[in-house]
């Protein structure tokens, strides 16, 4: 084989597996928006047959020999192809080191799971999900072991949502924030409370869905590639490519800020995926390289920019266009509102201050769970002893509890430290922005986020995953990640809100 007929080789192997991803997000997306509840079955039996076909497609004799030879001659590929290749053939290993019949037989509990979590969240019953989710954390406890023995599983999954990441780095980072933040959460309770009246009252699902388009609009997501649907908890998702990003949110008609901020929030996943260079399209360095550095682009736009006083002052008539009660306060009432410091029980409701002990709550959880120390059944239990311990708010049900992050019936054990770091990450990226001349308070005053865009898309999004995330952590900072940015920016943003 040469050199040019592997590298032809390479870019159509990659299409395929695009291809085939793009099918099974297809049918993924299908079954948590718009399908019929008793389809899960169906979906589970075509998603078996393609993951086969994936399985097969990505651990075959051919790829292996393709992949083995470029690996060899990587000195006489440019810095995207080195990467493509190094990415794939860790896949193409990881692939192998797992049974056929169990990799097919997890994608398929993951559809069965996520469409049984729906019925127990609505239900508020966790005994209907348990045994599906004892299943999912035993998978990865096992394929843990086949992928890195030796290796603690959790610290596997960590690393694999977040390369270099480890449960010592994680105790380390979580017990800075806590170290923190819980005096700042008992210096805010010894304060007079602000008012959050202006969030709550009758507000039409209709009128919320042009609120989404508007905002969609403003922070500049391409309507020709980004589509928004409903779903019972947000996500975004890409399809195939950076060129079919979706977004999802959920309507509370007497909440309009749940939906404002989860489309704010979705969005800047979407500008991630879709600022990505157009060659990498098809390739396995399109969208983002790790969810860490995923979540510092969606909680950026969310909390730094859409919770911000410039933003939301500048969207103060808007809503009062759409909802007349917001009229009834000021756009500095809405930007306290927005930015209240209280305990609560959703994570995906919770201000930018307590929400690092939501995150903590489930990261130790997790690693309890896949250390054997803790049972799934105990879940619930733990659930409600730690929101108690942390957070000081009793649980009432499992639907208000441990049922209402979708995470884990998708698998997804090892994500939720990626939103805290992400968090600061984020504060660290505004320390740099405003350093190197974008002002986005200025921006934000007339709702431009063009520069805050180009910005971002400069010098993070257009590199996809061509870089590891901490790599690009030092192309973009040029200064080592420090946690301590993100707590000085939630005291300034606390002293704002309270008057301090």
């Amino acid at each position: 084989m040469d050199l040019k007929t592997a590298k032809e080789e390479l870019k159509r192997y990659q299409e395929k597996c695009a291809a085939l991803g793009h099918a099974m997000s297809i049918l993924y997306y299908d079954g948590v928006t718009t399908a019929p509840r008793g389809t899960a079955e169906n979906r589970a039996r075509t998603l078996a047959v393609l993951s086969e076909e994936e399985y097969r497609l990505s651990t075959s004799k051919e790829t292996g020999e393709l992949l083995s030879f470029l690996d060899e001659n990587k000195t006489e590929l440019d810095e995207k192809e080195k990467r493509e290749v190094e990415l794939l053939v860790k896949e193409m290993n990881d692939r192998k080191k797992i049974p056929m019949d169990e990799y097919i037989a997890y994608e398929t509990l993951i559809v069965e799971a996520e469409d049984v979590w729906h019925t127990a969240k609505e239900k508020s019953d966790f005994a209907l999900f348990e045994p599906y989710l004892t299943k999912i954390f035993e998978t990865n406890i096992r394929f843990a072991g086949y992928l890195a023995p030796g290796k603690k599983p959790y610290d596997y999954w960590l690393n694999e949502y977040e390369d270099g990441l480890n449960t010592e780095i994680c105790d380390n980072f979580f017990g800075a924030l806590k170290k923190r933040i819980v005096p700042l959460i008992e210096k805010v309770r010894s304060l007079p409370q602000v008012d959050s009246g202006v969030l709550f009252g009758d507000f039409p699902a209709e009128k919320q869905r042009e609120l989404s388009k508007y905002l969609m609009d403003t922070i500049g997501l391409d309507p020709l590639h980004v589509g928004l649907s409903e779903t019972e908890h947000p996500f975004t998702t890409p399809l195939g490519s950076h060129l079919d990003e979706r977004i999802t949110t959920h309507y509370y008609t007497d909440y309009y800020a749940s939906s404002m901020f989860s489309v704010i929030h979705e969005g800047g996943h979407a500008l991630y995926d879709t600022g990505s260079d157009d060659d990498l399209a098809f390739t396995v360095l399109d969208g983002g390289v790790s969810m860490g550095i995923h979540e510092s682009q969606s909680r950026f736009y969310e909390n730094i920019l859409g919770r911000s006083e410039a933003f939301l002052t500048f969207l103060y008539p808007k809503l009062t266009a759409l909802f007349p009660s917001v009229g009834n306060y000021t756009p500095r009432d809405l930007f306290r509102a927005a930015n209240r410091v209280e305990p609560s029980l959703i994570r995906t409701e919770a201000d930018e201050v307590t929400y690092p002990l939501h995150v903590m709550i489930r990261y130790e959880l997790e690693k309890r769970v896949m250390a054997g120390e803790l049972a799934v059944h105990d879940l619930p239990v733990e659930w409600n002893r730690l929101y108690k311990e942390y957070l000081g708010v009793e649980v009432p049900d499992d639907k208000h509890g441990v049922l209402q992050d979708s995470h884990w019936s998708g698998g997804s054990i090892g994500y939720f430290p990626s939103y805290a770091l992400g968090s600061a990450y984020g504060a660290q990226f505004l320390r740099k922005m405003k350093a190197e001349g974008t002002d986005p308070d200025a921006c934000l005053r007339t709702g431009d986020f063009a520069p805050i865009n180009e910005w971002n898309r400069t010098h993070i999004w257009r590199f996809g995953s061509l870089y590891k995330p901490g790599e690009l952590l030092d192309r973009v900072l040029g200064e080592p990640f420090d946690p301590n940015c993100y707590l000085d920016y939630l005291e300034a943003k606390v002293k704002n809100v309270y008057g301090l």
